[in-house]
């Protein structure tokens, strides 16, 4: 489906107008049962386990909490996804104001096309003294019942996110707007977060660890395994506290996949 495909009017009433429509690769993507994003929602500090599974499948899926930090410890999300891609705007708006130029911020436009319980996730290359999302953003954000945001990126209005505990993950913080310093380049098409793909619809989950995106064919795989191995983890613990000694540790779960 292209753009001029698109039935919009279900979504007007949220538009901001601010960027044109030809920058959305879509605004549907397949869906994953609800159900199966609870499980992932209920996980115990999930992404260590998540990121082990997918090691072993091959697949760069982890970005460090050291890198994307959050905003709201303590906090666990999981959703699918939607993308929104920044570029560099020139020149730097000294005098933007001015010149009537136009902002160029989309966050609120990917917004209007998420569903509830969705991630937005920004790709704005890693620069964290520019900011793609601040209180009034994140205001917005939860009002439409999205699970958070995570920004390749930089975030502002840190008190505000606080005060509204909603979840957010981002390279930095800055006072400083990319109002006129990015424009959006694209909305859910595939970006780069921290050097891992990410598409629209792909599963994210998000804790104090870290973030982990795994992609939509291998959620099912992935949830079966996170299952199998949270299992073997508790009964593993459940032996260690009982004071099991290694040799009997050892038919549990091997000292290698700890």
């Amino acid at each position: 489906m292209t753009t001029k495909e698109i039935d919009w009017s279900k979504y007007e009433e949220k538009l901001t107008g601010i960027v044109p429509k030809e920058i959305f690769t879509k605004v549907d993507f397949p869906r994953l049962p609800a159900e199966v994003i609870q499980e992932f929602r209920e996980m115990e500090d999930p992404t260590p386990t998540l990121s082990d599974i997918l090691d072993g499948l091959g697949i760069n899926g982890t970005v460090s909490a050291s890198t994307l930090i959050p905003v709201n410890p303590g906090k666990v999300v999981a959703g699918q996804v939607v993308t929104i891609r920044y570029g560099l705007e020139q020149p730097v708006p000294l005098n933007s104001h001015e010149q009537k130029r136009k902002a160029g911020l989309g966050d609120r436009d990917g917004y209007a096309v998420a569903q509830s319980g969705d991630i937005v996730v920004m790709d704005n290359s890693g620069r964290a003294d520019v900011s793609t999302i601040g209180g009034i953003s994140t205001t917005v954000a939860n009002l439409y019942g999205l699970s958070g945001c995570i920004v390749d990126g930089g975030v502002r209005d840190i008190g505000l996110m606080r005060e509204l505990g909603f979840p957010v993950w981002a390279r930095g913080r800055t006072p400083i707007s990319g109002k006129f310093r990015v424009r959006t380049v694209e909305i859910n098409g595939v970006v780069q977060c921290v050097g891992v793909k990410v598409s629209c619809g792909d599963l994210a989950v998000a804790d104090d660890s870290g973030v982990v995106f795994v992609p939509y064919e291998m959620v099912g795989k992935v949830l079966d395994m996170a299952q199998r191995a949270f299992a073997h983890e508790e009964k593993l613990l459940e032996a260690i506290k009982d004071g099991v000694p290694m040799s009997k540790l050892k038919d549990i779960l091997s000292p290698d996949k700890w």
